[in-house]
Parts: structure tokens; sequence; C-alpha cells
């Protein structure tokens, strides 16, 4: 279990603050950097980070910077947590100083639009020496930060660099169960963000709970066909970082998808929302299986309704008259 080694995380909003604040509270050094001068003092001076991560005090021996060198310098594992679309810019500005022997743990989800790329191929174009490995499953921030109990899944291709990094960072309250299948854990991670986007515009449309129940047991199917393709293996889809996520994220207000999604639903405006990663992955989702073959529905409808070219009613009518079929 964690304590007593040196941490870097890349990334001062609330998932970066919320897994900094954990691993600190196990014993760890932890240092942070954060781009914005405002949450750096924030965090060193008041132990809080009141704009991503408000009500939640943190402890004072956090420390954050601007100077990515400072940060990395003596690091045994380094958390990139930055939303997915600008992860490889981070990573570039840390290459040149990032020591190869040091693992990377990608914590974000999603899929980076303007390539097609998973965020660990991402990762090894940047970093072609670093051991990559990605941190997914049912998580909030606030609940994180809180203390509140959370399991999640580490993930990369080497079995005993996932199992030791999941020692590593597992706390009293964050529990980290290992795997090795990366590619799994990763597409698991990044399109339940645009189901969780569906999921959200049912409800906030007022089309009840069997409705959004049904839509979220076939966008799991989606789900599964798309990441199998990717060579996915079918248990890590049912496990934390499939299921579980899907379960979490498409159920509460907490998450950022399935709010972006209610506000849709409800025809109310979303330009002042939070980041929701399902908005810039949904599009290069349907892309990847228009060219691999595969029937996916319900992520076509959140592209069309993104793009405001269909309502969520009219999507719904839409999948309700497709052709009837066999479930299996």
């Amino acid at each position: 279990m964690s304590g007593g080694a040196h941490i870097a995380v890349l990334g001062g909003g609330s998932w970066g603050t919320a897994l900094a604040q954990t691993l600190s509270l196990a014993g760890n050094t932890v240092r942070l950097w954060a781009r914005d001068a405002a949450t750096v003092d924030a965090i060193n001076r008041d132990h809080a980070n009141p704009r991503y991560l408000p009500g939640i005090g943190l402890h004072e021996a956090l420390r954050a910077s601007r100077d990515a060198g400072s940060i990395l310098q003596g690091a045994e594992c380094v958390l990139a947590v930055v939303p997915a679309q600008t992860m490889r810019g981070a990573l570039q500005t840390v290459a040149p100083i990032l020591p190869r022997t040091v693992p990377v743990v990608l914590c974000a989800k999603g899929i980076e639009a303007s390539s097609g790329r998973l965020l660990s191929e991402v990762a090894r174009e940047v970093l072609p020496e670093n051991l990559v490995a990605a941190l997914s499953g049912p998580s909030f921030a606030h609940d994180v930060a809180a203390g509140l109990p959370t399991a999640v899944t580490v993930a990369t291709e080497n079995p005993d660099l996932a199992s030791r990094l999941a020692a590593l960072l597992s706390t009293p309250t964050l529990r980290c169960y290992s795997s090795d299948d990366l590619v799994g854990v990763e597409v698991g991670g990044a399109l339940k963000n645009v189901l969780a986007i569906a999921a959200g515009a049912v409800a906030g449309a007022g089309l009840g709970a069997s409705a959004q129940a049904a839509l979220v047991t076939r966008g799991f199917v989606e789900l599964r066909r798309t990441a199998e393709s990717f060579g996915a293996r079918p248990e890590t889809l049912m496990g934390l970082s499939g299921l579980g996520d899907l379960i979490l994220t498409c159920g509460s207000g907490q998450s950022r998808n399935f709010s972006y999604g209610h506000a849709l639903g409800r025809g109310e405006p979303v330009g002042s929302l939070p980041l929701a990663e399902g908005v810039a992955t949904a599009g290069i989702a349907w892309k990847i299986a228009g060219e691999r073959g595969l029937d996916a529905p319900i992520t076509e409808s959140v592209v069309m309704l993104l793009d405001r070219k269909i309502t969520v009613r009219e999507a719904v009518a839409n999948l309700l008259a497709r052709p009837l079929k066999r479930e299996t």
C-alpha cells in the first residue's frame, strides 16, 4: 500500500488535485504541476483548490508549482491528469526533463480527436522510453478527495509493473486493482463518457427511468463491440473500468458528461458548463466505428445531438424505429 514514495502529478484540476490529496494523506511526498498561478498559490498558501475542488481542505504537505522541473525531481512515478485533448502537449512539455526510468500513469479518459489514437499511443509517441500505464474506474474527484471509499483499475501491458503501480497508488481509501489489458481499460473509460451524455440527455428530456436503463444497457453493447475491435478482453469491460464506470457516470449529476447531456435534454445552453470529455470523444468514436464496420447507433445519435441536427426525442424515436432483432 502507498506511503513514503515521491509522486508527481501533472494537472491541477479536480481529478489531479483529488489524487494528489489522497496520496499525500497516505504519507507520500506529492508535488503537483499546474499552469494556473492562482491554483498554485491557493494550494500552497491556503491548502485548498477552490476553483476546481471547492469545499475540500488539502493536506498541508501537498505542494504545487508551475515549474515542471521541480515537480519531477526525484519522482518515482508520474500521474498525467490533464484533459485527453491536451495530453500530448503536456507530455511534450515534460519530455525533455522526465527520466526514462519513471513510469507515466495516464489518468484522463478519452481518445485524441485529431488522430484517433488512444492516450497510451500518444504517450508512446512522445515518451518512447517510458513505461506507460492507465488509471481508470468509477470515481468522482470530490469523493476521492473527501476520503470516501473508491476502487479503480491500474493497467499496463506488463503484469508485474501493473501490480507494483497498483500497490504504490493504493491508499486506505483508494483501492487499486491491477490489469494487463491496457487497451481495454482505456477504451472502456473513453467510450463511457459518450454514453453518459446520451443518458443525461434522456434524463433531461424527461423520458423516464425505463428509457434510461434501456439506453445504458444497449450502449454497453456498443462499448463492448467497439472495445473488442481494439483487442480488449470481455472480462475487462465487465470490470471497474468498463461497466463499473458506466454505471456511475450514467446515473449521477456529479458526472460532467451526464450533466452536459442533461442540459442538452432540457434545451439549456451548454457553453458555460465544465469540460465534458465525451464531447470531443463522440465524433472520433463514431468515425472509428464506421471505419471498422461496427454498428453504433447510440454513438451516432450523440454526435448528431451535439451537432444540433436532431433533438433528444427524435434520437430516441430513431432508435426505437430500428429493425427488430434478437437481443444477443
